[in-house]
């Protein structure tokens, strides 16, 4: 493949264009007033993965969006990888505090792109990334060098839960059938270092609800002589980590796995500055897990944190009331092994036998879903390691996400295959935020650096 910085040098332009075309529409899926925008961009998918060289494109329906399946297939005995990605993306919002109109893409300069980078709202996340995926296949097929089969998914309802996702998969389990699942829709450590996600944290979250009297009460005639459910709500909250900041919860570690001392000696390999991490967020100092470091404890740890917590009078002015409900929403990240509804029950028997006489509790759940990882030495990380060591001249260094993407569990669970997370992102490119952006360099690079993943699977498949 020693021509393809050649191809990607001489049909850059195009490809950027293609992008930008694609970064035009709309494509919000949480909003319905889109939802044509949504079935325009599919559309679009579809033709961009026919015009790459795909032999079959199908758009599937669903209960919700639509799902673009393609395929080549070269020969049946040769193995598969499947493509997923998402060509749905956030909502702009807040509008006013984008530097450019979200879906007007432009080309800007930054510290970090020196070369520019695209602003639209889905560069990074996830159409961008998405798009190098095609673009990559229309150079092996266009050079004769597919070495593989190669099978797409893409989705239109990943940021609002991939509701139709199990739906589809479920039901088309022998048409995805696969060695490999490739997703780019994670990040990496810089441009001149790679890292491959190797681990994604699970999630359990809920509701909470703490009812003391039947009405809102006032604080002067019944404060100390009754249960004030914000005071329990958050002697409650305070008890779930102790002096440690260990997680109080019975249980609730007996399924955590401790990485080996060799995966964790290579996480400790990728650039971190704790003073940096400190200025960036404004804090005079980390906190977290005893026993562990800041990249740890975002990883590889499960937490729980208080994503929100109200009650009471919050208008201006003073009210001297006692409310009669409190509440909270809670989350906890997992790590792979802890089952997200084992959890949920845990948390619930918990914080319901912690609550005084004077008050009830109940624990709504909302959603979760499972961790994963991917050992690094397994084929398609070696595939992806050396594909990576090619195009940056350096090993990539194997990272746990603090993130979860439910969906890569799905994916092992009803297809028994391994995800491979190769990420061209920065954690810099704003997704899900105003101005988000993709760097030309990553974009370009991660066209060049994707075929060598399918030449060196194969090759270390035989």
């Amino acid at each position: 493949m020693e021509n393809i910085k050649s191809y990607v040098q001489q049909h850059k332009d195009r490809f950027i264009n293609e992008l930008i075309e694609l970064l035009k529409i709309p494509s919000v899926s949480a909003d319905t007033a889109y939802s044509q925008d949504v079935i325009d961009t599919a559309e679009a998918v579809k033709e961009s993965l026919t015009k790459a060289g795909c032999d079959l494109v199908e758009i599937c329906d669903t209960p919700g969006y639509p799902i673009i399946y393609g395929e080549k297939i070269i020969d049946p005995n040769l193995p598969t990888v499947l493509v997923y990605g998402h060509y749905d993306v956030q909502p702009p919002d807040p509008l006013e505090l984008w530097t450019s109109p979200p879906f007007e893409p432009v080309i800007k300069t930054t510290d970090i792109h020196p070369e520019g980078a695209i602003f639209a709202r889905g560069a990074c996340d996830d159409k961008g990334q998405m798009y190098m995926h095609v673009k990559a296949l229309e150079y092996m097929v266009q050079t004769n060098n597919l070495p593989c089969n190669v099978k797409f998914m893409i989705e239109g309802e990943e940021e609002v839960g991939s509701a139709s996702l199990a739906w589809f998969v479920q039901r088309n389990q022998e048409k995805l059938k696969n060695d490999v699942i490739l997703i780019s829709d994670t990040g990496m450590i810089s441009n001149q270092q790679p890292s491959i996600t190797t681990g994604l944290r699970g999630l359990s979250y809920v509701e909470v609800e703490v009812t003391g009297p039947n009405r809102d009460l006032h604080s002067g005639l019944y404060g100390g002589a009754v249960a004030n459910p914000i005071n329990i709500l958050a002697k409650m909250i305070a008890s779930l980590h102790d002096e440690d900041n260990h997680i109080t919860i019975p249980g609730f570690y007996d399924k955590v796995q401790e990485l080996s001392a060799e995966e964790r000696a290579e996480m400790a390999k990728a650039p971190f500055s704790l003073e940096k991490y400190k200025n960036a967020l404004n804090i005079a100092d980390v906190y977290g897990e005893k026993g562990y470091v800041t990249n740890e404890r975002n990883s590889i740890r499960p937490t729980l944190d208080v994503n929100g917590i109200w009650g009471g009078y919050t208008g201006e002015g003073a009210k001297t009331v006692i409310a009669s409900k409190a509440f909270a929403k809670i989350s906890m990240r997992l790590v792979p092994n802890q089952e997200w509804e084992e959890i949920t029950e845990l948390f619930t028997k918990h914080f319901t036998s912690i609550a005084p006489a004077g008050v009830t509790v109940k624990v709504t759940p909302h959603h979760g879903g499972q961790g994963y990882v991917t050992p690094i030495d397994s084929i398609g990380y070696q595939a992806a390691n050396k594909a990576y060591t090619e195009t940056f001249g350096v090993p990539a260094i194997p990272v746990r996400s603090g993130g979860s993407i439910p969906i890569v569990a799905l994916f092992e669970k009803e297809l028994k295959s391994k995800t491979i997370l190769m990420g061209f992102g920065l954690d810099s490119d704003a997704i899900h935020s105003p101005n988000e952006h993709f760097g030309i360099f990553n974009y370009l690079k991660g066209i060049e650096t994707i075929p060598l993943f399918y030449k060196y699977f194969v090759e270390l498949s035989k």
